[in-house]
């Protein structure tokens, strides 16, 4: 080794110290699902607290996956597949950060696939379901099912909603990139009977249009699921609503591409998933002109 030369330290934090640099970075916090990543990093620490990030190898991520995989989740049911690939990916995009960093000298694993996810739901809300639950929720938590109902917004949209996105001379939401999932501003047309229930609430001087004393909602998801439970709708979800509103817009019989525009869907794959066809309907492929009379 020659005189004088200094040797560069291996980097190689442990899981710990890792995620919370992560979480503390302002890129992190700003991010739309800053509250996923937070639930995520801390289900990820169950199995990985305390090991060096060199020693995460794809046979630990394999074993991380199995154990959640059988574990059940809030739901009583064991956990999605779905659930289980955001939280690996979530482990990936902060390694990935770190590497770009130098916070490590490598990401330890790569090349892993993603699980098969098979929970594609085709569970729709009928109007005299809706009415019924709307009418067994708090004030505040039936405002905000009857937006999801009405216009296929997502449940992070309608609570970060702001009354100057709202334009009710011409009946419109107006999304800039920074408020949607896609980042991409969007153009939702209003129901009347949203547009009516609008009307009747206040403006809050923070500007948000979902307020319970004063203060942003967070969340319902307690008070949604109580409101189900009240109303006798099982096997249902409050993003079952964007799939319900979806689904309506078709049954009218609405252009697939108008649709999209207002869902905010950018391709034809993934929006076809919010498309349940009913026996009834394909019922229809065969029944004779008298049977229709």
């Amino acid at each position: 080794m020659a005189e004088g030369r200094v040797v560069k330290k291996i980097k190689d934090p442990t899981f710990d110290e890792l995620k919370k640099w992560y979480l503390d970075l302002p890129q992190t916090k700003n991010k739309k699902s800053y509250e996923r990543d937070v639930f995520s990093v801390r289900t990820l620490s169950r199995f990985f607290s305390e090991k060096h990030v060199s020693n995460i190898t794809i046979g630990q991520v394999e074993a991380y996956r199995l154990l959640r995989l059988d574990e059940p989740s809030r739901k009583d049911r064991k956990t999605r597949p779905a659930t289980v690939n955001r939280e690996v990916a979530c482990l990936r995009y902060m390694l990935n950060l770190a590497e770009q960093e130098g916070k490590i000298e490598a990401v330890p694993f790569r090349g892993l696939k993603p699980l098969k996810e098979h929970n594609v739901r085709d569970r729709v809300l009928s109007h005299e379901e809706f009415e019924r639950l709307v009418s067994l929720c708090h004030p505040h938590t039936a405002r905000i099912v009857a937006m999801a109902y009405y216009t296929g917004m997502r449940k992070g949209e309608i609570l970060r909603l702001q009354w100057d996105r709202i334009d009710m001379k011409n009946g419109f939401i107006r999304f800039k990139p920074e408020d949607t999932k896609s980042d991409e501003g969007r153009t939702i047309p209003l129901h009347p009977e949203i547009m009516e229930m609008l009307r009747f609430m206040p403006h809050d001087i923070s500007g948000w249009v979902f307020t319970l004393t004063g203060k942003p909602i967070s969340d319902i998801q307690h008070s949604f699921r109580a409101a189900c439970e009240r109303a006798g709708i099982k096997d249902f979800v409050f993003h079952d609503l964007r799939h319900t509103a979806i689904n309506n817009w078709r049954l009218q019989g609405h252009d697939y591409f108008k649709i999209m525009a207002a869902s905010g869907h950018k391709t034809m794959s993934v929006f076809k998933r919010y498309n349940t066809v009913s026996e009834e309907e394909l019922r229809g492929l065969v029944l004779t002109e008298e049977d229709h009379k």
